[in-house]
């Protein structure tokens, strides 16, 4: 797939996770990937990715890689990214990713408490680096795109933002990201530029694949996360990768603009498959929601209709994300 061939992009946080699995995703079709982190070189072994772990697998892939280390809680250094962008490259910027996010950490610690049993600063470590760094991010791409008269801005969010799981400062700030990529859209459509908000299944990457290890050797474990511990319908980082390079080919893509997309429902209607070849059931389809409530139902998901719940009834579904 080469169908990106001359196109630049941005991928913010990309050491590891579904960033990496992104920017894979955007270097498969051939296009040149910008990718952001703090961490340049793994020199340590505690910390899982680097940004030249992800050069090389972009690289392999098809694409040119240009790793950039960028703390995305400091603007100065945002704005400086976005500068040597367009410097490099004559002022063309085609996407931008919103990925990075740095609560995942602050959300462990704070694991099983309430909202009001942990601190304030919970909401700056969840909404800090994630919800603001793109807000920040998109003005200085927006900037570029405009002159240009078109783009696409991609904000990785979450079901966290309609129903809730991890923490109450999660959860806003994931309904935040989506109305963000919203209402940026409704300023941006006049220019031909698109914005939309990306909601990824379960996703295997790293950290999560860690979480159900440690589920998964629990004393007495939680049934109602069993969907996370057995990878029943997992995604991986990729799919969001390969979905996402769909999307920024689309010559139709404002008609999706200002709305929230499922990735699965996306890689359904582009024909797009996971790297084992499978297509993984939206969230909101009854071959994901049935075997996620009823495990025991598992082996008869092949018998169950891939049919996708209003978004009204999701809001009555029991699913819910493991405690973290």
């Amino acid at each position: 797939m080469t169908h990106l061939n001359g196109k630049v992009t941005l991928v913010t946080g990309a050491t590891r996770g579904i960033g990496k699995g992104i920017a894979i995703g955007l270097g498969e079709a051939g296009a040149t990937v910008y990718i952001t982190g703090r961490t340049l070189d793994n020199t340590n072994s505690e910390i899982s990715g680097s940004l030249k772990d992800t050069q090389a697998a972009v690289e392999q892939a098809g694409g040119i890689c240009i790793p950039v280390t960028v703390d995305h809680s400091d603007d100065e250094q945002v704005r400086l990214l976005f500068e040597r962008i367009e410097n490099e490259q004559n002022g063309q910027l085609d996407l931008l990713v919103n990925n990075v996010f740095s609560g995942v950490q602050a959300l462990r610690e704070n694991q099983r408490k309430t909202f009001w049993e942990c601190e304030p600063s919970l909401w700056d470590a969840t909404n800090n680096v994630g919800l603001r760094s793109h807000y920040i991010a998109s003005i200085f791409a927006a900037r570029m795109m405009v002159k240009r008269q078109q783009g696409l801005i991609c904000t990785i969010s979450s079901w966290g933002g309609m129903s809730q799981i991890f923490s109450a400062a999660y959860g806003a700030g994931k309904a935040a990201c989506d109305r963000l990529a919203a209402d940026i859209a409704v300023e941006l459509k006049p220019h031909n530029i698109a914005s939309v908000s990306l909601w990824p299944g379960i996703v295997g990457t790293e950290q999560i694949s860690q979480l159900a290890d440690e589920m998964a050797t629990e004393n007495t474990p939680d049934p109602k996360n069993s969907v996370f511990t057995d990878h029943y319908n997992w995604e991986s980082p990729l799919f969001t990768g390969r979905v996402i390079a769909a999307l920024t080919s689309d010559a139709n893509i404002m008609r999706r603009t200002g709305k929230v997309q499922i990735v699965a429902e996306l890689a359904q209607q582009y024909g797009i498959v996971d790297q084992e070849g499978n297509i993984p059931p939206s969230l909101r389809s009854l071959k994901f929601l049935i075997p996620a409530a009823l495990p025991s139902l598992r082996k008869y998901s092949s018998l169950i209709p891939d049919i996708k719940v209003p978004w009204s009834l999701l809001l009555l579904t029991t699913l819910k994300s493991p405690q973290i």
